[in-house]
């Protein structure tokens, strides 16, 4: 009887100034059927320092079951290897002073900049993908949550599969606000990929620079449960309670800089309503309140700031409208 099988490859995504190439590592998990069953691509640390993708894959190498896998999985567990290496977000400015956010440029281009370039080399395993999962984290203080395109339904699919209590639901390109066209977000993977019809979701797990072995777990959970929606391998996908929501970027930012005091009563996964505040800004040397953050819309406050020194436009929590409660 044939099994599955594991092979590793070394890609180059770019060449630096000096000629050096930067490479990176991909897993490729084949079924025992050889072309029979669809192609799911994953990808981790497209920003450096969101970390626990990275772990998730380490783990998931090690469960796939590849005796009864039905199709293929592409694993790059570190998509962005100058951001890894410098535990950061962004690629300094000296590589990619255009485009330094990876996670803006997609679908890349071969004869762009290094990020183009970099997203180019990885779009070749995209194009030929049936479903993309590209996982990233967020703040300490956040839910772990699942993003999918609104209206894509064999997105949302995935992402109730994947599915960790929350799945939010983004609106994009002429549905989007100002706020997302001005952030650059059509040029994220999810989006770029769901835009040309391959099913795909951004699972953001807790937060970054260290492993949350909760948010590990669940992800490898989760993306086994993706095969399982997909038929790839055996088993009932785990669904328990899911929140929809909206993601309709409902941040609450800061007006001035200061040391922030956030409402020590507040928690994620409350629901909050307009006018609700989350806490206060202060002139740390004369004591003088500088700014009272409020919500301007309710909703579900999934990510909250605990974070003391703020400067004006920080990001102090997040929040989205709820659509549908779990049964």
């Amino acid at each position: 009887m044939s099994t599955g099988t594991h092979s590793v490859e070394k890609l180059t995504l770019a060449r630096l100034p000096s000629g050096v190439e930067l490479t990176t590592t991909a897993h490729t998990y084949r079924g025992s059927a050889d072309g029979d069953g669809p192609t799911v691509y994953v990808q981790a640390a497209q920003h450096g320092r969101e970390v626990n993708g990275t772990e998730l894959l380490r783990r998931f190498h090690g469960r796939i079951p590849l005796e009864s896998l039905s199709g293929t999985v592409i694993a790059v567990p570190v998509a962005n290897p100058l951001t890894f290496d410098r535990i950061s977000y962004t690629t300094p400015e000296a590589f990619d002073s255009v485009n330094p956010n990876m996670n803006r440029v997609w679908p890349g281009d071969a004869g762009g900049t290094l990020h183009e370039r970099m997203a180019a080399r990885l779009w070749e395993f995209v194009d030929s993908a049936d479903a993309v999962v590209d996982l990233h984290t967020g703040s300490p203080d956040m839910l772990s949550h699942v993003v999918y395109l609104e209206g894509d339904d064999r997105s949302r699919s995935l992402a109730n599969a994947f599915g960790n209590g929350l799945v939010l639901s983004e609106p994009a390109d002429d549905d989007a606000t100002d706020e997302w066209h001005r952030r650059d977000f059509a040029g994220k993977l999810r989006v770029a990929a769901s835009n040309e019809g391959i099913p795909s979701i951004t699972p953001e797990l807790a937060h970054n620079k260290q492993i949350v072995e909760p948010a590990v777990e669940d992800g490898v959970d989760g993306l086994l449960d993706v095969l399982r929606h997909l038929e790839m391998i055996p088993g009932e996908v785990a669904v328990t309670g899911r929140t929809l929501a909206r993601n309709y970027l409902g941040q609450v930012t800061t007006e001035e800089s200061g040391l922030f005091r956030p409402v020590p009563s507040l928690g994620v996964g409350e629901s909050v309503s307009q006018g609700t505040t989350i806490g206060t800004v202060y002139d740390p040397t004369t004591y003088e309140p500088l700014h009272e953050a409020t919500v301007e819309r309710g909703g579900l406050l999934y990510a909250h700031n605990q974070e003391a020194t703020v400067t004006a436009g920080d990001q102090l929590a997040s929040l989205a409208t709820i659509r549908e409660e779990p049964p």
